[in-house]
């Protein structure tokens, strides 16, 4: 009987590992979701990249294609960019670029970028997530 458990354990386990590899586009369609979740609802991507409404919101339909910075620091700063880039889609550096600015808060330069960039410590996995999204993103023709 402790080797028919054990077979049904081991047919078990080896189902769920195996439908989980053959499923690509579940994985991936997994991590992009993860990506908006991070992009929207923690790092607030959308506040610096998508450009603002006549009213002054964030204009949906142009979501993350870069924008005017239309925050300013309460003194001058000389470094303080005019233009936050598109991140929609086209990305201002390649994936491995991008996660190890995202992990480690230091940009393809070797430097750190300029606020109001924050220095984001993400974890590679959530990086990386964070790029499948943004890459999933169709951006509008400019």
């Amino acid at each position: 009987m402790k080797i028919a458990w054990a077979l049904v354990a081991a047919l078990l386990m080896s189902a769920g590992a195996t439908s989980q590899n053959e499923n690509p586009e579940a994985r991936k369609s997994a991590l992009i979701e993860r990506g908006k979740y991070i992009v929207e609802g923690v790092a607030m991507c959308g506040q610096c990249h998508t450009p603002r409404n006549s009213q002054g919101g964030p204009d949906s339909g142009q979501a993350l294609q870069g924008a005017p910075l239309w925050l300013q620091p309460a003194t001058p700063v000389g470094v303080w960019p005019s233009q936050a880039p598109r991140i929609a889609g086209i990305l201002p550096g390649s994936d491995d670029q991008m996660v190890t600015l995202l992990t480690t808060g230091i940009w393809r330069d070797g430097k750190r970028p300029r606020p109001p960039m924050p220095q984001f410590r993400m974890t590679p996995q959530d990086a990386q997530a964070v790029v499948a999204y943004l890459r999933s993103m169709n951006p509008s023709p400019q």
